[in-house]
């Protein structure tokens, strides 16, 4: 197959052969040492099915999971088919099941899907742990539509181990920065919202509909080849929401690291696990790479920023 010709302006991360080596031998495979403090800050190569039950029991503050959506969609050298709800319902229950177990009595399950996978996942989870919410973000991508709206939303489950309040929550920690528009003011000083040299902003308390994410393409220093990667943004936002500096955070089907980067910039451990080889480099070569950098892009000084709205400094 002919190499991919790309602008010279395109900032995709791609590894040359050697390099994806180098990478790999980093990661985690076939491991007798099975321990929350041996694993975490590791991507462990290998079938999230072979690794989930053989993970430690209860080390786990916070559960983020991108499973294969109920789609036919090539991952590298694999490919996840398309079954019927009955089908997805079992797979679904199989990776719970298998998953658990490595829960904390207060931590977190966030779990993507999009509107096909949505009703089975929802449905399964509330078996297993207590529903909080339904997030949904505006997946803005493609312009084309024909016989159906184009897809431009996706879900994502809140849920707790917890049925009452025994679970983290930051709202102060995920407020988002919106442009005012019409600025209201009381005694002639802003209420609610702050104005600065660089325009009228106010900070507002996060909503379960996320229209501030800007999926990951070609000029993004986050983007890699990956057909389902999700924004670092995106993932800082659950992060930030329902852990603490230093919690594990785990994602079973770690695609190429965007949770474990992500978690890392923000000083959490993780624990992420991903069988394609490709994949699993990339993942360590972004973490490498968050050594050094630690930027979010939307998200700078503690703020949230709401898309096309930050001043540019110049």
């Amino acid at each position: 197959m002919a190499e991919k010709q790309r602008a010279p302006r395109n900032r995709t991360l791609t590894l040359d052969k050697e390099t994806e080596q180098q990478m790999l031998k980093l990661c985690l495979s076939g491991e007798t040492e099975l321990s929350a403090a041996h694993l975490q800050d590791n991507v462990l190569f290998g079938d999230a099915f072979e690794w989930m039950p053989m993970l430690p029991q209860g080390f786990v503050d916070l559960l983020i999971v991108d499973p294969p959506y109920n789609l036919t969609k090539q991952y590298a050298s694999r490919q996840f088919r398309r079954t019927d709800a009955a089908q997805y319902e079992e797979f679904t229950r199989r990776w719970i099941e298998a998953v658990k177990h490595t829960l904390k009595p207060n931590a977190s399950i966030y779990v993507c899907c999009d509107w096909r996978s949505s009703m089975v996942i929802g449905r399964v989870l509330e078996e297993y742990f207590t529903l909080r919410n339904r997030i949904t973000w505006q997946r803005e991508k493609g312009r084309g539509a024909a016989a159906n709206y184009k897809n431009s939303m996706e879900d994502i489950w809140f849920a707790t181990v917890d049925g009452e309040k025994n679970y983290t929550f930051h709202a102060d920690a995920v407020r988002l920065r919106r442009r005012v528009i019409a600025p209201y003011r009381a005694d002639g000083q802003p209420k609610d919202w702050q104005e600065t040299a660089e325009g009228n902003f106010r900070d507002t308390a996060p909503s379960n509909f996320w229209d501030d994410i800007t999926v990951p393409y070609w000029s993004m220093p986050e983007n890699t080849d990956h057909p389902t990667q999700k924004p670092e943004k995106l993932l800082a936002k659950l992060i930030l929401a329902s852990s603490n500096k230093g919690d594990v955070v785990l994602d079973p089907f770690g695609g190429v690291g965007s949770t474990a980067v992500t978690a890392k910039k923000l000083g959490r451990h993780f624990v992420t696990i991903e069988r394609e080889a490709e994949y699993c480099a990339l993942a360590q070569a972004r973490l490498e790479k968050a050594e050094e950098d630690k930027t979010i892009q939307g998200y700078e000084d503690g703020v949230f920023w709401e898309r096309n709205s930050k001043p540019s400094r110049k």
